[in-house]
């Protein structure tokens, strides 16, 4: 463990908060869309955000409460049973489904340790078969307009597949990975916005974010850190040494760009340090020891 870790370790054990005050709070909000476990009274899953059934989850897990909890297996039998024969997910009752749905629903279930569900490996074996042409993934959706940058992948779904990926055995054995990272890290060079969600790097995108709910400096170095190949280029290090320069004195991680209705919660409140953030921090600091 470096020096700046073990700095940190010992910050966090002096100053750890419980995050039990949040959870409560996230709890409380179980049925404000009008359904149980923050789906909508007609089961839609990924309405309401941050609140939706789809976005509470990740909250609880970066939170830390137990996977075990009734309200997070009872939010994951509800996204489990959107599964499609497939591999896809369908989160409203009617309506298109999406590449980045898929994604998100997937890396989710995957955080809460169902890899190895049927389920889930079928949605694994459908991205890795609707791989886009220039290694990353997107939607056919042109909220934006067509134009010569749509024609990339979008950053954002390729983050939320690669976060998925991570708990593969087949981190570093498929080469189909690899040209993911490279699209993920040609976009640190690139920096406009590209794909037909036109995700740029922009002063928003440098801002930190947490929870990991979205494409953001934080959660791109985050996910971006468990692939060696990642980690040995020099773009990703431009990428971590941006983030590290975020860091307190302490060495806590501070919150930046909180979403306005999780502003007033515990761990992600705004200019404060945050103590599950600086865990995940700290998650990268530990993968870069390993390379």
């Amino acid at each position: 463990m470096n020096e700046i870790s073990r700095r940190q370790n010992a910050v966090v054990l002096e100053t750890k908060v419980d995050n039990q005050e949040a959870i409560n709070l996230v709890l409380e909000k179980r049925f404000t869309n009008g359904g149980d476990y923050w789906a909508t009274a007609d089961g839609k899953l990924a309405v309401g955000s941050p609140f939706s059934t789809l976005e509470a989850l990740q909250i609880l897990y970066e939170l830390g409460l137990d996977t075990g909890h009734e309200a997070v297996e009872g939010a994951a039998a509800l996204l489990l049973d959107s599964w499609r024969a497939d591999g896809r997910y369908r989160l409203a009752p009617t309506g298109t489904l999406y590449p980045c749905h898929t994604a998100n629903v997937t890396r989710v279930l995957c955080r809460l340790g169902f890899i190895e569900d049927h389920r889930v490996q079928a949605s694994l074996t459908h991205l890795a078969g609707s791989q886009y042409e220039d290694g990353g993934w997107r939607c056919n959706k042109f909220a934006f307009g067509r134009g010569p940058e749509t024609e990339f992948s979008n950053p954002g779904v390729t983050l939320f597949v690669l976060d998925a990926f991570r708990f593969s055995k087949e981190l570093e054995q498929n080469p189909e990975l690899a040209r993911a990272v490279e699209t993920l890290l040609d976009h640190w060079t690139v920096r406009a916005p590209i794909g037909p969600c036109q995700f740029g790097m922009g002063t928003l995108f440098m801002q930190v974010e947490y929870p990991f709910l979205r494409y953001n400096l934080f959660s791109y170095v985050y996910v971006l850190s468990f692939y060696p190949v990642a980690r040995r280029d020099a773009r990703f290090q431009e990428a971590f040494k941006a983030l590290q320069a975020k860091l307190d004195e302490n060495g806590q991680m501070i919150v930046e760009r909180p979403n306005r209705k999780l502003a007033t919660i515990p761990g992600f409140l705004k200019g404060r340090p945050s103590q599950p953030a600086t865990s995940r921090f700290m998650e990268i600091l530990d993968n870069l020891d390993n390379q």
